[in-house]
This record gives C-alpha cells, structure tokens and sequence, in this order.
C-alpha cells in the first residue's frame, strides 16, 4: 500500500481556464478515499493526474514518499477502475483478469493462478470460461475489478465503477468494494457524484466544488460539521432545508447568518407545539420504506422533513406546525457561505 500526497495542484489545458485550483490533499497508507462533488467539479481529472494519464501544469504529486509526476503511469504501481468495464469481448474472464499480468510477461502458469485466486475472491470462478457478453452488469464489473487485482498493485484508482448499475447492483458492489478494501489493505481512491457511495465506502470524503477542495474529513465529520454551505446541501439524503435566520420565530442571533436544519432536525404536529416551531402546509409526500419524506410549504420557502410511518399523516394541504430544534442548526454566513 502507498500513501498519495498532492501539493498544490494545478492544472489547466491549452487556451483554456484553469480546473483544478491549487488541491492539496493527504492520503494516508491502506486508507479509501472518497472524492466526490457535481459534474465538472474537477474530481475525475483530479483521478487522472494520480494515474498519470494527465500531468498536472504545476505542484507535487508524491506517491509512496516518491515524486511521480514525471513517471509513467505502469511505473507508478496503480491500478486503476472505470465506469465502463474496458473488457475485451473475444475474451473469457480468465483470460480477461489475466490479461495485464501477460503485458508484465509474468509467465501463463503463474498469471492463470493469480486469475484463478482473485475470481475466487470474487465469486467469479463459475463464469472463468465465459465472455463478457454472457455476464449481468454487476459481473462484467468484478472482471474489471479482478483484472486491477491481479496485478497485485498497492493503490486503486476507481472513476465512478459503480454508475452503469442498477440500484440493486449499485448497493450489492458497494458492500463488495468495502470487503474488498478490507482485504487487501489496499489504498483506494473512489470517485463518485453519489453522495451515498461517498458516504457509505469512505474513510475520509474529499467535496470538491469548481476545481476547489472544500472539505476533507470523515464522513460523521463532515455530514455533522460541513465547513460551508455548499458541503452541507451536497451531502445528505433529503438535502438540508435553508432558512434566514431573522425569519425564525425566538432567533436573537446575527442577522447575516443563514440557518441549515437537516430533514430529521423537523418534527411533524399537528397542533402548535410549546417549542419552536415554523407553520407550513404539507404538499407531498414520498415513502421511502420505513419514513415518509414530507415536503412543505412554508412562509420560508419549500421545507423538506421526515417523519415515521407509524405516525401517520396528515392530508396534503393540512396546515402542520414543524418545531425544530436550534441547538440542531448549523449556521452559515449568508455572504460567504462559510460555516459561522
């Protein structure tokens, strides 16, 4: 396993502007790494520079203690992951995880061993004989994983592996990714929109907005403590609501600063409780199994709370009170965005 530490890093193409603005990230040994943001954010290029694909137009990028920003990327000891397999369909999948240990010239009787280990690790020996053609979704994607383990390589570099799968499949190999990362030990950089990937797979999550790293941390510090406002509506499933701070009912903070209150910081009644509470009018509804997502509107604009099924609810259009707790807000400079 190697550490990855990037200083500084720019990078910016030809009559172009500049799309990553001075990143500086530390990955320690044996750690995943999530990095996640919106299109365009900068993390697959971000990707790319690890692996050598692109060179970066200034700063450091140091792998395992040693400067690679010169090296080729099959000197840099990394195996990287994509989003659309890369299979040779005229192959079987024996053939197709061995493939890269014959460009080594490690010899058949070795390479076709190693094969054989990682389909087992994998659950893939049942299909050794088979071409790529012949496999689900879920499976054409252990191959490309198998085929980046063979190589025995001390990091992994994955761009978005898990985007052409069902949700179902999408679930299932993220829990696969995560045994697979506890195994090996290896150093695992992970690049994602999904903020539910990021969140479930990570050690440390890095959140990147216009080529800028906003937030490098866990993901409890992170979901808990988002260094701006753009962290704290990236990341969480609904999204944080977002209100003036003056606008709320027994508020005595400064009126610069705007308020963030996660979905699960609102509780439903039906009645005008004692504490704290913003009236709204209840739009819709989604169920997601054991909740409903209840979407209101508000003097304060739309507002986004959950709510247990076993409650029960009120009927669109019902006038709710949603009390709310501001020892539970986060609270964000309304010029900056920054955390106040």
């Amino acid at each position: 396993m190697s550490s990855i530490e990037l200083t500084q890093i720019r990078k910016s193409y030809a009559n172009g502007p500049e799309v990553l603005h001075g990143v500086d990230l530390s990955i320690a040994a044996g750690e995943f790494v999530v990095i996640v943001g919106p299109s365009g954010c900068g993390k697959s290029t971000l990707l790319r520079l690890i692996a050598g694909l692109e060179s970066a137009s200034s700063g450091d990028i140091m792998i395992g203690g040693t400067r690679a920003n010169d090296l080729a990327p099959q000197d840099r000891d990394i195996a990287m992951i994509f989003q659309n397999y890369a299979l040779y369909p005229h192959m079987t999948v024996e053939q197709n995880i061995a493939f890269g240990l014959e460009l080594r010239r490690v010899p058949k009787r070795e390479r076709l061993a190693r094969a054989r280990e990682v389909a087992e690790m994998l659950q893939l020996t049942p299909y050794l004989d088979r071409k790529p053609g012949a496999l689900s979704g879920g499976q054409r994607q252990r191959v490309a994983m198998g085929r980046a383990m063979a190589r025995n390589s001390s990091t992994f570099l994955m761009d978005e592996p898990l985007s052409n799968l069902d949700n179902a499949l999408r679930v299932a190999m993220r829990t696969e990714i995560k045994e697979l990362h506890r195994q090996l030990g290896a150093t695992i950089v992970f690049v994602t929109h999904d903020q539910t990937e990021a969140l479930s797979l990570a050690d440390r999550i890095a959140v990147m907005k216009d080529g800028h790293l906003q937030q490098f941390d866990t993901p409890g510090a992170i979901y808990d403590r988002p260094a701006n406002r753009f962290v704290a509506g990236f990341l969480g499933a609904p999204t944080m609501n977002f209100v003036p701070a003056e606008a709320l009912e027994g508020w005595t903070g400064p009126r610069e600063v705007e308020l963030g209150l996660r979905p699960e910081a609102l509780r439903l009644h039906r009645a005008r409780p004692q504490a704290p509470a913003i009236e709204a009018r209840l739009a819709l509804t989604e169920m997601t199994g054991s909740e409903f997502v209840l979407h209101c509107e508000s003097p304060l604009g739309r507002l986004t709370a959950v709510a247990p099924r076993a409650e029960g609810l009120p009927s669109p259009g019902e006038a709710i009170w949603l009390e709310y707790d501001a020892g539970a807000a986060h609270l964000f400079d309304r010029d900056s965005g920054a955390r106040a």
